[in-house]
């Protein structure tokens, strides 16, 4: 009942959802989700616009990484799907997408998150 309550109200979102796009005018967060199976791609977002409607949620759907950087996180078959973001005013600008396999979150894909938040700061 209540998930079909989205569908019967227009609910305004709280954040507008925005692809990164690097200095090549790709859009890597975008390209990863094309490349999930299609179960995948409806539970990552799923998530990412209970994460737009009720911005600011905390655990267990989104996590605070730090100042300016967030994950939306997502339980899959496969594993665990994360997704960082930084928000700018009312834009949720997604950065990074994987699915981590481990207990640990890979230090390399934190780091690609805050390398495109730097550029995006820059740009």
């Amino acid at each position: 009942m209540w998930y079909n309550i989205y569908h019967m109200i227009d609910l305004p979102y709280v954040l507008i959802v925005v692809f990164y796009r690097n200095e090549s005018g790709n859009e890597p967060v975008r390209e990863w989700l094309k490349e999930l199976l299609g179960e995948d791609k409806r539970k990552i977002g799923e998530d990412i616009k209970t994460a737009q409607l009720g911005w600011s949620l905390g655990m267990p759907l989104i996590r605070k990484i730090q100042k300016d950087l967030w994950e939306v996180r997502t339980t899959l078959d496969s594993g665990i799907a994360r997704v960082f973001f930084t928000v700018d005013g009312e834009h949720m600008i997604l950065l990074h997408g994987f699915i981590k396999k481990s207990q640990k979150t890979p230090q390399h894909e934190r780091k690609t998150a805050l390398v495109r938040l730097g550029h995006y700061r820059r740009g």
